[in-house]
């Protein structure tokens, strides 16, 4: 059974930085012959939390909206590759929209006390973040904590990150080619930790 990976392409302008830094990554999945999907978020008909806690009564989201479905698809791959950019010092609201949806696996695993199921393959399930800001002067952080607890509660351990600075003009990233090498080599890494062969 081959591995799959997500990438969740969470920033509203397409073909952008972040972008452009994911697809390298979900590249170098690719060339270790995983499967890949890229997932736009700024596409899908996603509301933000209400916080109403009734997924502490089932442990899945009673909104009616496309996080029904991403939350199956979350379940049922061994790699997730997060790419947000920076605005105010966090994650653009598109993926913090989805990230707070998952307060649902939150309530799941500690409210209710059931486990995740087991990836497709029984193989552990790991996580990545790419990100670009404007400012040269940003610190990632905030959206590392972020990022680190979506991952903890989709029980995804932390395989690594790409970071671009100084990169607000669309395509900027392109001329940073040892950016696009950190990201495939990311994705190649990812790849490795799941498969067992890098355990670190």
């Amino acid at each position: 059974m081959p591995i799959r990976v997500i990438g969740l392409a969470g920033s509203p302008r397409r073909g952008g930085n972040t972008e452009t830094l994911l697809d390298q990554v979900l590249a170098g999945v690719a060339s270790r012959g995983a499967v890949t999907e890229k997932i736009v978020i700024s596409y899908l008909h996603l509301g933000p939390c209400r916080g109403c806690e009734r997924c502490f009564e089932t442990g899945r989201c009673v909104i009616q909206d496309d996080y029904q479905q991403l939350y199956d698809r979350l379940l049922a791959v061994e790699g997730v590759i997060v790419a947000a950019p920076i605005y105010f010092t966090g994650i653009n609201a598109q993926t913090k929209a989805m990230i707070d949806r998952c307060q649902c696996l939150w309530a799941r695993r500690y409210v209710l006390r059931a486990p995740l199921p087991p990836t497709p393959s029984g193989l552990p399930r790991w996580g990545g973040f790419v990100s670009a800001a404007g400012d040269a002067r940003t610190d990632f952080a905030c959206a590392v904590g972020t990022v680190r607890a979506f991952f903890a509660t989709l029980r995804a351990k932390y395989a690594g990150d790409v970071f671009a600075t100084a990169v607000d003009e669309q395509g900027a990233v392109q001329g940073r080619p040892d950016l696009l090498v950190q990201a495939f080599q990311l994705g190649v890494h990812l790849i490795e930790k799941i498969g067992g062969s890098d355990d670190g």
